[in-house]
């Protein structure tokens, strides 16, 4: 499997950018927009001036749990700059969703509570909440990180979409929004206890 196809295989599709738009990012926003694998892993990143987003990262089952994980996340946090990404919100029938949040949460990760992100799939044309989580070296509020993920939106995901697509994203005031009364739950304190631990 080629890194697309383990990626593809691994989110669910209303999450996944076409290989196309992919390889043009790759291409076109090389000085921004990075691949980095191995047999083991594949992380997509993108990284600016002021913060790095985490487009998508996965890990082989085979190697899940030997540290993999904690590695790529470290060699990004040595950039010095916030770490932001998207999460889905826990699905308590599906397993990984929690795992990856037990993952991030052990790595350092905050829940942007404030910042409410739903935005419409070209695949399936359903609305896809998500969460941001992100990771400052330098404890940056919330609003800053909204701000750093309007400029992401703009930049990354809608990167010539009406081109590859045939149909734009929503403006990223549609999909963004910042609301310091947000009634949202912290994903991550709320994490249900291991049987075993």
């Amino acid at each position: 499997m080629n890194w697309y196809e383990k990626l593809n295989k691994y989110f669910p599709v209303e999450e996944m950018k076409s290989k196309e738009h992919m390889d043009m990012l790759l291409e076109e926003k090389g000085d921004v927009y990075y691949k980095d694998e191995s047999p083991d892993h594949v992380l997509m990143f993108a990284e600016f001036d002021t913060f790095i987003f985490i487009d998508y990262v996965w890990v082989s089952t085979e190697t899940r749990g030997q540290g993999t994980g904690h590695k790529i996340m470290e060699k990004l946090k040595e950039k010095g700059k916030p770490i932001i990404l998207e999460v889905e919100p826990v699905d308590y029938d599906d397993t990984d969703t929690e795992k990856r949040l037990r993952f991030y949460h052990r790595e350092g990760f905050t829940h942007a509570k404030s910042i409410g992100y739903n935005r419409r799939s070209l695949a399936t044309n359903e609305e896809t909440p998500m969460e941001i989580l992100y990771w400052s070296p330098n404890d940056d509020s919330e609003d800053v990180i909204y701000e750093k993920m309007k400029h992401m939106y703009d930049n990354i995901h809608t990167y010539k979409d009406e081109e590859i697509y045939g149909k734009a994203y929503q403006p990223v005031e549609e999909v963004l929004s910042y609301d310091a009364d947000r009634e949202s739950e912290d994903i991550l304190q709320n994490l249900q206890k291991p049987e075993n631990a």
